[in-house]
């Protein structure tokens, strides 16, 4: 990584492989030993049989990264053998740029739209663009790109709204269509139940998701765990600064005890900005007054 004044953007691909290592180790050699390019973390989870990769560098340098990791998946995985609690639609199911530093959100959405011609003429993929990158207002919400899934996107494709931006207008017929879009920072959270019951996570995650009338900054759905026998409300918080983490733990708690289930734990899955554990923290401590400011690391970091 070059010096503090270049620009840096991060990048957060989720693939549709969270049970082989071997196949996911491929993937994530990639990003490793690099120039312009930080490998941050990787984490898998073989109940949704999904990875998620978080990686942060130099523009150019990262985009090449991606596009050779899509490419990776495209190779490795077969969508018509996958299964998994968590929606998909592609191998590589959505590859999303975040502006970190000296990086506009214009310069993101540029970079997700390249990046994205660029991954359907190298593999043949079809390409939908999203959030704050989507050509159109009914792409912007990941949740209607996706539905459907894999399954149902060949049909899906022949609808004149859902023509790809990239590629061809049929699904590769074992990567299926990848997302790619250019957002803000968000944090993948999980809010576990003590029940085996899916049907009372579903109905929990419709009270809190903004779709259904829950939170304005929260989308969820229910996930069964079956090697723990529970279930959990499985959760993108897409601004943890408008929506706090303390707020959407608390009414999932409070809709659970209308079941007469309790809350078991929670996890974070992935990196999270340190703001929104400080946010949370100071809730629970009851702070008063209490500025980010106060936590030692964000001094020891300038």
């Amino acid at each position: 990584m070059s010096s503090s004044a270049s620009s840096l953007v991060e990048c957060v691909p989720n693939f549709s492989e969270g049970r082989d290592k071997a196949r996911m180790e491929k993937i994530v050699d990639t990003f490793r030993n690099r120039q312009g390019v930080k490998l941050l973390d990787w984490q898998n989870d073989e109940n949704h049989n999904r990875m998620v990769v978080t990686v942060v560098g130099q523009p150019g340098p990262l985009s090449q990264a991606v596009i050779e990791a899509v490419g990776r998946a495209v190779e490795l995985i077969d969508l018509n053998s996958h299964k998994g609690q968590h929606p998909r639609m592609g191998a590589a199911d959505v590859v999303p740029f975040i502006p970190v530093r000296n990086f506009t959100m214009e310069q993101a959405v540029a970079l997700a739209r390249k990046v994205g011609e660029k991954l359907a003429d190298a593999y043949n993929l079809p390409v939908i663009l999203y959030e704050a990158a989507a050509s159109a207002s009914h792409r912007v919400n990941l949740a209607q790109v996706r539905k459907g899934q894999f399954e149902a996107m060949a049909e899906k494709l022949k609808d004149p709204a859902w023509k790809p931006d990239f590629g061809p207008d049929t699904v590769h017929p074992t990567a299926g269509v990848t997302a790619v879009g250019a957002r803000m920072p968000l944090v993948a959270y999980n809010v576990n139940l003590g029940t085996s019951d899916l049907a009372i996570a579903d109905s929990i995650a419709r009270k809190v998701r903004h779709i259904s009338g829950g939170l304005r900054y929260c989308k969820a759905i229910g996930i069964e765990l079956k090697e723990r026998g529970i279930v959990q409300v499985s959760m993108n918080m897409t601004n943890y600064e408008k929506t706090a983490l303390y707020r959407v733990f608390e009414l999932i708690r409070i809709e659970a005890r209308r079941y007469g289930v309790t809350v078991v734990g929670s996890e974070i899955v992935g990196l999270v900005p340190m703001a929104a554990l400080v946010d949370t923290a100071a809730y629970y401590l009851g702070l008063e007054d209490f500025l980010p400011g106060q936590v030692l690391e964000t001094h020891l970091m300038e």
